[in-house]
């Protein structure tokens, strides 16, 4: 902390890290011609492919506005829909060839930026900003939109 600055409360400090967080998200995303809800999306598949109903929960997005996003998303080339092995009633959305490496491009980029946010931190200090952060994360169930590091190269191939 520097000097004369004052602590934030938690609201302010999450509210504020949140609005850091998404600007910087947005700006990789605008790097790489995506809007930050495709970028969004294009990470959330890198893992695998998704159904309509589920793309929706983990996006939380209705399902005309994810239909509309995927509609986007699909003429540009960077998705597909395909038939669920699962259930031949139901379509499932996955990447191109084209969309994978993109979204590997565009995480990569959005992860480097973001991974500089916390750069005044001390190890022992950035560990325990992701400890805490994670306890936050997990004690809400938020839906795994963004994977660690290590799962994006397994989960894109």
């Amino acid at each position: 902390m520097r000097e004369g600055e004052d602590n934030l409360g938690v609201v302010a400090a999450l509210v504020r890290s949140s609005f850091l967080v998404n600007a910087v998200y947005a700006e990789s995303a605008r790097e790489y011609g995506l809007t930050p809800q495709q970028g969004q999306l294009l990470c959330v598949l890198m893992a695998q492919p998704y159904g309509m109903t589920a793309l929706g929960t983990v996006l939380r997005l209705a399902k005309s506005s994810l239909t509309e996003l995927v509609d986007r998303t699909a003429q540009r080339g960077l998705v597909r829909r395909e038939a669920d092995p699962a259930d031949r009633r139901a379509v499932r959305v996955a990447l191109t060839k084209r969309g994978s490496e993109l979204a590997e491009a565009f995480y990569t980029a959005a992860c480097d930026r973001i991974e500089q946010l916390p750069a005044a931190l001390g190890d022992a200090e950035r560990d325990r900003l992701a400890e805490l952060l994670s306890q936050v994360v997990h004690d809400n169930n938020v839906p795994t939109v963004f994977l660690e590091r290590d799962e994006s190269a397994a989960g894109s191939r």
